[in-house]
């Protein structure tokens, strides 16, 4: 049996996880061999230390999305590992006190060497140093991870993927990251300066000229909300699959479903039934076989 087999399955059962996790391969099926649709993908929580970081890698250099908006910590990770560190597989039955004398910080049962953040502040600032003095003053977010993509020789790494491919990443709060204080110390001793406002004269015209609009949301927080935020301005998505462990009791917008998000016009009425699917669930887990699923879709419709 096939991923895809398995997943038609699980479409076939209709119901709970199984069933929405079918109609989600559909639906990013759709995503992806539709010329029609700009797909944007949202990225929270810790996905490329992981495991995932070839995932975005691959989705990126063949063409299956048009935007990545993501926290600042995952592009982090991209840069820690194109320095050469790695993520080690660690434990959560740990002593932290121990570990943290050790010198590793700990992402769950994820390890990295606190030395990786520590020799970040110099490789950034070499590229930041190459940057000439006037385009640091007022760069917008995605300007600044094009910029360090350029600079970046590794083909693993989905910040050098997107530059290369001109693929625009947006992290709207990337001064959340490991990369904050050091960006900030840097603007102490040499010109640096953010304008966050930039980046939404891409965004919006991406929004805008799209013909239809989906979105995959894995996780939620500031880069779920800025993309279905912007989507106001169209009258909301044509398609979204939401993958994400967060509840929805407590109002957040991480646990919101979509089906809350027509009510703000970041969904398009009538799409709710045929084109959202909401996965409560690991993102690790799930969205590698969806992704497998849906390209092996794609590949048989060519050969049908």
């Amino acid at each position: 049996m096939s991923v895809l087999e398995l997943t038609e399955e699980f479409k076939r059962a209709g119901v709970i996880g199984a069933g929405r996790v079918g109609q989600a391969v559909d639906i990013i099926a759709e995503m992806f061999s539709n010329p029609d649709y700009t797909t944007f993908i949202t990225l929270s929580g810790p996905l490329v230390p992981g495991g995932l970081r070839l995932v975005f890698r691959d989705l990126i250099k063949d063409g299956y999305v048009d935007a990545v908006m993501t926290n600042g910590a995952n592009m982090v990770h991209d840069i820690v590992e194109a320095m050469g560190k790695h993520h080690l597989v660690g434990t959560v039955n740990v002593d932290d006190e121990k570990i943290y004398e050790e010198g590793y910080n700990r992402v769950y049962d994820i390890f990295i060497d606190n030395q990786a953040f520590i020799e970040i502040e110099e490789f950034i600032g070499e590229i930041l140093d190459d940057i000439p003095e006037s385009e640091r003053l007022g760069i917008s977010f995605n300007r600044f991870l094009r910029e360090v993509g350029l600079r970046l020789n590794d083909d693993n790494s989905i910040i050098y993927t997107a530059a290369q491919n001109n693929i625009p990443i947006f992290s709207p709060g990337f001064l959340d990251s490991m990369l904050g204080i050091p960006l900030w110390m840097y603007s102490q001793r040499r010109s640096l300066e953010f304008n966050p406002l930039k980046d939404f004269n891409l965004l919006s015209e991406m929004v805008f000229d799209a013909k239809k609009s989906g979105a995959i949301i894995l996780g939620g927080g500031t880069p779920k909300h800025h993309t279905q935020y912007m989507h106001t301005l169209r009258d909301g998505l044509d398609a979204a699959v939401q993958i994400s462990t967060a509840r929805v009791e407590d109002g957040s917008l991480s646990g919101a479903p979509l089906k809350e998000s027509i009510t703000w016009g970041k969904l398009k009425q009538g799409q709710l039934e045929t084109m959202t699917s909401n996965i409560f669930g690991d993102v690790t887990i799930i969205f590698p076989l969806i992704v497998a699923a849906a390209l092996e879709k794609i590949e048989k419709a060519k050969t049908d």
